[in-house]
């Protein structure tokens, strides 16, 4: 099955989301993107134990940081999929380039453009 999803998704593959950290999704943020989210395992079905659990805590803390610098929260989200569930994911991918073109660029964009 070929999955289509939107060409300005890039796709960054890691063993365990556990691996993602804080760091990786602020400069993620600080390069250009105007936002991302996290595809891991299901909860309590995480290869590696709790990785998942523990980037679900990373992600809200990203949310929380933004939000105290006055950035949208919803420019970072973190969802739970099955390996299974490809057609999930491309949805997952359509829904969040649609919400990050409402939400438009980034404001860092901006303070780099002046």
């Amino acid at each position: 099955m070929r999955l289509s999803y939107p060409d300005n998704v890039k796709i960054i593959q890691v063993p365990c989301t556990g691996r993602v950290d804080i760091i990786h999704l602020l400069r993620a943020i600080e390069d250009g993107a105007d936002g991302l989210y996290v595809a891991g395992c299901l909860e309590g079905e995480c290869h590696f134990i709790n990785g998942n659990l523990k980037t679900r805590k990373k992600v809200e803390f990203v949310k929380n940081a933004l939000s105290e610098i006055g950035m949208e929260p919803e420019r970072v989200d973190m969802f739970n999929l099955s390996s299974a569930m490809g057609l999930r994911f491309a949805e997952i991918a359509g829904e969040m380039t649609e919400r990050i073109r409402r939400l438009g660029p980034s404001p860092l964009h901006i303070n780099k453009a002046a």
